[in-house]
């Protein structure tokens, strides 16, 4: 019986693995911390794959080298390799991307890779994930099904950088449209939420509708010393 650890930090995920798992008659673990994935753990378990869906920290090389760890990323790999990969796909007004899974490697994102499927980037960064998620374990079901094997990533290199909290400020746009992508890129737990400063008070913003001229949105305001303590 095909033994599968699933290693990922995002509720979206989490919750989605439950329901996956006892659907499904693979024998199954979750790894919800970096402090657990240790070689002496996952060797305890001798899993026959590894699945990472949407898991932000260093995979041991110990681990990586002797089990096959499989990743997905949202870009059509190799462009979009790097951080961040929603965030700076819908700052350059990218709307339709494929979800990569490829093989951990020692170069970030640069695994060969065993299929790409396609991803709506529409609606909040929330919904992304939670439909991604969703493609993610059909995707787990095709590998464990047919075990394909991975090819070498062909085509130009393009890289991302993993955005910083700070650039979570609104910026200058020029359009009601850009502005209501940047809001919904940043709305998703665990990210830091578009946001501006006036007055002496910090504004947060989610929930984002553009709709008939203009933005309705969530709006949290706070004290800036507050947001300093």
């Amino acid at each position: 019986m095909t033994r599968v650890i699933i290693a990922t930090h995002k509720s979206w995920n989490i919750r989605h693995y439950h329901a996956w798992a006892t659907a499904r008659p693979h024998v199954s673990s979750l790894i919800q911390e970096p402090s657990d994935l240790t070689l002496d753990i996952v060797a305890g378990f001798a899993p026959d794959y590894i699945f990472f869906p949407h898991w932000s920290y260093k995979i041991p090389a110990a681990i990586y080298e002797r089990y096959e760890c499989i990743v997905f990323h949202m870009t059509n790999l190799p462009f979009g390799r790097g951080g961040s990969p929603l965030q700076n796909l819908l700052a350059q007004g990218i709307y339709e991307t494929q979800i990569s899974a490829l093989r951990v490697a020692e170069a970030i994102d640069a695994g060969p890779i065993y299929m790409k499927r396609p991803l709506c980037l529409h609606g909040s960064a929330s919904e992304i994930y939670i439909r991604a998620s969703q493609i993610i374990f059909e995707m787990i079901d095709d590998i464990l099904e047919h075990r394909p094997a991975p090819a070498p990533q062909t085509g130009t290199v393009v890289e991302f950088r993993r955005r910083t909290p700070a650039e979570s400020e609104i910026p200058l746009l020029p359009n009601l449209f850009l502005l209501h992508d940047f809001i919904r890129m940043l709305d998703a737990e665990g990210y830091p939420p578009a946001f501006l400063t006036h007055g002496g008070f910090h504004y947060e913003f989610s929930r984002a509708v553009l709709r008939d001229g203009h933005i309705v949105a969530d709006v949290k305001i706070v004290p800036v010393e507050e947001k300093t303590k």
